[in-house]
């Protein structure tokens, strides 16, 4: 049984949620918190498996309790919200960086044709959520781990040409602070497949924009490629190329179960590459990408994983490690330096 925690202020709401969070026989709810402050006492005298969290609340809202709770009761957090306006956004991301594993819509009310499958997609993550090993959060990470590398590609590497990256769970707030750290001059096309919740894609390249020198936006069909610049896949739409100049955005079937999907983008940018390709697969669960990332390795392209201490959760990029793909396992800390060496002639791979 899932003992799950719900914090919500709006009556209407916590009544739907928690009809729909008891009507599953693995899920329990086990406390009802009315704001932010009543979540974290809760949260510490209940020690719920999950918690899903409303953001605007009284006394204090939910980036804040996600704060607090994630210092004295880390708790895999699940964000909902009823809107995607500016401010809904910019908190939601916060709260990813500050712990939460996921954010969603809240399932549409019973009398919606889309009920059951707004309902469904919102149990099945909140039980996913609910196994993920979350840590606690000290504000400062931890110093960096020099790279390590494993089985690197006998061939010579190329100079860099492109660069496509893979992410799922924990992948905003890593992109956030990835991109943050990149200089307005990095000379490649960035191209980026997110798992994250439906119609959110493009306030998520929003509020990403308003963190780097970079140039982000949603990917186009027959858009063609600059530097400087962040792509980043449309909902429901593979992103892969219609050559080494021009993106294209597919609606080809889900590639093990996903559209987008990393492969998708690995294995395009691998084939039209080869040795100028970059790939960098983050924190995530499952393990999308993989089978991209082998194409990208047998076409001379180089790979980086993120290390499984700085991974909220380490499914993606592990598999990619286990697998033998990886040339370098980094923390989240190294990655962007990585890559601004790895663009320069001063790269020794």
């Amino acid at each position: 049984m899932i003992r799950t925690l719900l914090a919500e202020d709006s009556p209407t709401a916590r009544m739907l949620l928690t009809d729909i969070l008891q009507a599953d026989p693995e899920l329990q709810v086990i406390g009802v918190a009315k704001d932010g402050a009543e979540a974290v006492v809760m949260t510490k005298q209940l020690l719920p498996d999950v918690i899903v969290m409303d953001l605007h609340m009284p006394e204090m809202n939910g980036l804040d309790a996600t704060k607090q709770i994630m210092v004295e009761a880390p708790t895999p957090i699940v964000i909902v919200t009823a809107s995607w306006d500016a401010s809904e956004v910019a908190m939601s991301m916060h709260a990813l960086g500050a712990g939460a594993l996921t954010l969603m819509s809240k399932p549409l009310g019973p009398k919606s044709l889309d009920f059951e499958d707004s309902a469904r997609q919102f149990l099945a993550t909140v039980k996913a959520m609910s196994q993920v090993k979350v840590v606690r959060r000290w504000g400062a990470s931890g110093p960096s781990r020099r790279s390590s590398r494993s089985a690197p590609s006998d061939a010579t590497p190329g100079p860099a040409r492109i660069l496509a990256i893979g992410a799922s769970t924990g992948g905003p707030a890593a992109l956030y602070r990835i991109f943050s750290e990149l200089p307005a001059d990095f000379p490649l096309p960035i191209l980026v497949v997110q798992h994250i919740a439906h119609g959110f894609v493009a306030d998520f390249a929003a509020w990403l924009n308003t963190g780097t020198p970079l140039v982000i936006k949603v990917a186009r069909h027959g858009e063609v490629l600059a530097p400087k610049t962040v792509y980043i896949a449309r909902d429901d739409q593979h992103l892969g190329l219609l050559d080494r100049g021009t993106l294209a955005v597919s609606s080809a079937p889900p590639v093990g179960g996903f559209r987008p999907s990393a492969s998708f983008l690995f294995e395009a940018v691998g084939r039209l590459f080869g040795k100028g390709a970059l790939a960098a697969v983050l924190t995530g669960m499952g393990h999308d990408g993989l089978e991209g990332l082998r194409v990208v390795r047998e076409t001379g392209g180089r790979i980086i994983a993120q290390d499984e201490e700085s991974s909220v959760v380490f499914g993606m990029p592990g598999a990619a490690v286990e697998a033998g793909l990886a040339d370098f396992i980094l923390p989240l800390s190294a990655i962007a330096l990585r890559l601004r060496q790895m663009v320069t002639e001063k790269d020794t791979v």
